[in-house]
């Protein structure tokens, strides 16, 4: 039977199902954990289409995905060791500690204990926290700094679905010893937040090693997961895949995931047309992004090639802070080498720069960005993308 159009109707229903499992797939790749109390409308596409979802990360990216009626669970694979570094952060943006780190550690353990049900009090969770750590013999702060971990440790474990605050909140007892709150617990989300398995014989170089695979899916991946993908880090057998299946990795990328491959000399890059796929937007506002952005705009007009030592980098920062200490934040003109540190580790998290020899080394994908700034009452910059020379 056709439709309105003289087409037969079962395209239009394969249609729908492509694009539905397509979004199904970026909500999953996007947000590895979703959870019924977090995003209920979000979990219920990806149990309809779970069957496909399953076959097709595993078929092109290696990734398990664990669905249950509580919740969906894709397991990447760790990243390459070129990749950058995703670490957790507090909602102020500042990156947690390996204190802190410990503490998240320490809570799904306490949470896994025996006796602990579909719900806790906060006071009961951290009283378990405690004595596992000192159990390990882990020292925990008892003032202000240790509570504001534990804190931070709990609001990860919100973040992630496997908490949900059900009367009272972490930051309430985090302000107050004297506050309660009572928090109810996914228990089966708990073993599947590690994607491998840990025990006496496995240690840190065993769970964070990459997976080898097959290089079409170790290319699928770097593309998938990363902002940029340069063709010096790539093997010889992912750099073949590229240059004889380059028509069919777009197909793939754009029909799955919804992203359009570009292809440039120096490397690769996967990017959303839709620019909803991504942790760290770029270019963007704030003192750092801005000032990076301004930053590449400066070193990449001198012409001086890719390498920028430090003292060239700081006499450029120190102009540029000059030039808008007005607007920016106060702190960083008092502290110049801290904006520096902070511009740089957003580089290197975006694939636009790296250190290299006491230096910052900007990557060919640094050259698309160009600033265009407009000074109002605050610092606003468009950007326009830019061919890589």
């Amino acid at each position: 039977m056709n439709d309105d159009t003289g087409r037969p109707r079962s395209l239009g229903t394969r249609s729908y199902e492509a694009a539905a499992v397509r979004e199904a797939a970026r909500v999953l790749l996007e947000t590895p954990i979703v959870t019924a109390a977090r995003a209920p409308d979000s979990l219920a596409l990806i149990r309809r289409h779970a069957a496909a979802l399953r076959t097709m990360f595993g078929a092109q990216l290696g990734y398990q995905l664990v669905v249950e009626p509580g919740f969906a669970r894709l397991a990447k694979s760790p990243p390459e060791a070129d990749a950058p570094l995703r670490n957790l952060a507090r909602r102020s943006g500042t990156p947690l500690d390996a204190a802190t780190y410990t503490l998240v550690a320490l809570a799904c353990a306490a949470l896994l204990a025996p006796g602990v049900g579909e719900q806790i009090l906060i006071s009961q969770l951290v009283a378990q926290i405690r004595a596992d750590a000192a159990e390990q013999r882990i020292a925990l702060s008892d003032g202000l700094p240790g509570r504001r971990r534990l804190v931070a440790a709990l609001g990860v474990l919100i973040e992630w679905g496997v908490l949900t605050e059900t009367d009272g909140t972490v930051a309430q007892w985090g302000d107050s010893q004297d506050s309660e709150g009572l928090l109810t617990v996914c228990r089966p989300l708990l073993p599947h937040i590690l994607i491998r398995s840990i025990g006496p014989a496995v240690g840190p170089d065993d769970v964070l090693a990459p997976e080898t695979g097959a290089p079409r899916q170790r290319l699928r991946r770097r593309l998938t997961e990363n902002p940029a993908v340069l063709r010096e880090n790539l093997s010889p057998e992912e750099l073949d895949v590229l240059s004889r299946e380059r028509n069919e990795l777009a197909r793939l990328l754009n029909d799955n995931f919804g992203l359009t491959l570009e292809v440039r000399a120096e490397g690769a890059l996967a990017y959303d047309p839709a620019d909803a796929l991504g942790d760290v937007a770029f270019p963007g506002p704030g003192t750092v992004k801005q000032a990076a952005l301004l930053l590449i705009g400066e070193l990449a007009d001198r012409g001086d090639g890719e390498y920028f030592p430090f003292d060239l980098v700081d006499t450029v920062l120190g102009t540029l802070i000059e030039r808008h200490r007005r607007i920016w934040k106060a702190e960083y003109g008092a502290a110049p080498g801290r904006l520096r540190e902070d511009i740089v580790e957003l580089l290197r998290s975006l694939c636009l720069a790296e250190r290299h020899d006491g230096g910052l080394r900007l990557l060919p994908p640094a050259h698309r960005y160009r600033p265009r700034i407009t000074v109002s009452t605050q610092l606003t910059l468009e950007v326009r993308g830019e061919e890589s020379p």
